[in-house]
């Protein structure tokens, strides 16, 4: 168990540390600043010491030594369900790099959440700000000097999702697998076509289907509900009907497993299903539901990556993926 570096008045410092660890206090500075050059048993010797010590960066003395105050604004939209979990991945990655986080929030426009950034930026309060609310597009090369400002692309003011995770590339993922499978004939039952994502989706799909020269494409332009997915599985013939549905999410996913059961269809063995968001209940339906799930709290960590990055000078990291297949229950070999 840590010990509390509080107790008896004091905190454990960063000689302490190197002490407990073996090393210098360059060393450790060196880990503190996540240097990429430590061997990696240094590297783990230094934290197990700062973990047994419960070592924390003393932020006010970097502060006076860099002029910096090592701390970070991010600014969240009033309503921000959406973004709870890249705040949470945000903060993960500045706790890690010694910053402190200072969450701000902004009801209105993207033209109100850059007023509150201009803010933000020159309060002089802070040394960078991460906006999770959308910015409009012509302020991008507009942002002040002062405060190092990232903005996270990844939903419009309507909290529909654009950019990194709005990209389709695991439609094709699904479609590949399946196509291993013996799958030939595809229909893809799409979201509500006015969001990014689902125009996105079904753009992968037909490029795929292409590709494989497998055709002709099927698509049945739906919304995000249950009732999509059902009234398409309906609509089909009895005869040449699909052997695989790419649902534009798990809603539509389970309207089209109903509607399939209504029909006789057993799943999978006569129709495969995959949807997309990993929605709880898709683990627990029988069968369990092959589906994408986007990582929004590694869109946080990325972000935040990108900002950190900013403030030291340094080449934007490469991002980790957001949008990963799992492959469940909902999907087998095609019948014929």
């Amino acid at each position: 168990m840590p010990r509390d570096s509080t107790e008896g008045g004091s905190r454990a410092t960063i000689w302490q540390v190197a002490a407990a660890a073996g090393v210098s206090h360059q060393t450790v500075s060196r880990f503190l600043h996540a240097d990429t050059g430590m061997k990696p048993q240094t590297r783990e010797k230094v934290r197990l010491a700062i973990e047994e010590l419960g070592y924390r960066p003393n932020l006010s003395a970097r502060s006076m030594r860099t002029r910096r105050t090592q701390r970070i604004g991010v600014l969240l939209p009033s309503v921000s369900s959406f973004q709870a979990p890249a705040l949470s991945g945000a903060i993960d990655i500045a706790t890690a790099e010694g910053y402190a986080v200072e969450v701000f929030s902004v009801e209105g426009d993207a033209h109100a959440a850059f007023e509150r950034v201009l803010q933000i930026a020159d309060s002089g309060q802070v040394d960078g700000v991460l906006a999770l609310a959308p910015l409009p597009p012509e302020t991008e090369h507009s942002y002040p000097g002062r405060a190092a400002v990232v903005a996270s692309e990844d939903y419009d003011e309507n909290t529909r999702s654009v950019g990194a995770l709005a990209e389709g590339a695991p439609i094709a993922e699904l479609v590949e697998g399946l196509h291993r499978l013996g799958h030939r004939r595809f229909l893809h039952i799409t979201g509500d076509l006015t969001y990014a994502s689902a125009r996105n989706r079904r753009e992968v799909f037909l490029e795929t289907m292409e590709r494989l020269r497998l055709g002709p494409p099927r698509v049945h332009a739906g919304v995000w509900s249950a009732d999509s997915g059902h009234e398409a599985i309906m609509s089909l013939a009895e005869e040449g009907h699909p052997t695989a549905v790419i649902a534009g999410s798990d809603t539509i996913a389970a309207g089209v497993i109903n509607g399939a059961r209504e029909r006789g269809w057993d799943v999978p063995a006569d129709l495969s299903v995959t949807g997309w968001d990993n929605q709880f209940l898709g683990a627990h339906l029988q069968p369990t539901l092959t589906t994408v799930k986007d990582d929004r709290r590694q869109l946080g960590r990325n972000a935040m990556s990108r900002l950190i990055a900013s403030l030291h000078s340094e080449p934007l990291p490469e991002e980790k993926a957001l949008s990963t297949v799992i492959w469940r229950g909902s999907t087998g070999p095609a019948s014929s």
